[in-house]
């Protein structure tokens, strides 16, 4: 992976025990990074730092142990590394989109294997990889040249107009917490736009 590369974690599904957690902070650790974490009787947060950024891994409880939640955007190869590791040793199902150049490369994972690869470039979408049966030529032409890019855009576009709404509220409301949350989520949105529109 390429250090000017982002990784976004997405729908991530993975399963710990309390011990595994307390694993992965000692992994993590001994992977040289500075790190805390927090907990209380709904969630486990172990907070990472990445250079001047902080990675908030948070750890929902559930009956049988913990669940990985949430949305991540990983600048720093090597956590990126480790968390793929982990999604494949957990057997976990996430999706994974690469942002590269004027490039999104989409992975799905189920059961921490890769099932389908997508590249974006602008309008046009390509799939590399299906697991499954394979397509038929005039299949595989009709998937390249699909719509969905322009779903995506308009979509995009929702979502970047709910953000505001919700920045609005927040600033209105003096909340500080949410209103960098909403500018972050808009800046990973205008980042996606703008390569779907190129």
């Amino acid at each position: 992976m390429n250090k000017n590369d982002e990784v976004e974690y997405c729908n991530l599904e993975l399963r710990f025990e309390r011990e595994h957690i307390q694993d992965l902070i000692k992994d993590l650790i001994q992977e040289g990074y500075s790190l805390y974490w927090s907990e209380n009787e709904s969630v486990f947060v172990i907070s990472v730092r990445t250079g001047r950024k902080l990675v908030k891994l948070r750890f929902q409880r559930i009956k049988e142990g913990y669940k990985l939640v949430g949305d991540y955007m990983i600048r720093d190869a090597r956590l990126s590394e480790w968390m793929e590791k982990l999604i494949g040793d957990k057997r976990g199902h996430a999706i994974v989109k690469r942002f590269r150049d004027r490039q999104i490369i989409i992975e799905n994972i189920l059961f921490g294997e890769v099932i389908r690869l997508v590249e974006i470039s602008g309008y046009q979408q390509r799939v590399l990889y299906q697991k499954g049966p394979l397509l038929s030529d005039q299949e595989l032409t009709k998937l390249f040249y699909s719509v969905e890019g322009e779903e995506r855009i308009r979509s995009c576009r929702i979502e970047v107009d709910e953000q505001l709404d919700l920045l609005n509220e927040a600033l209105a409301a003096g909340d500080t917490v949410q209103a960098a949350r909403c500018k972050e989520k808009l800046a990973l949105l205008t980042k996606e736009l703008n390569m779907l529109e190129w």
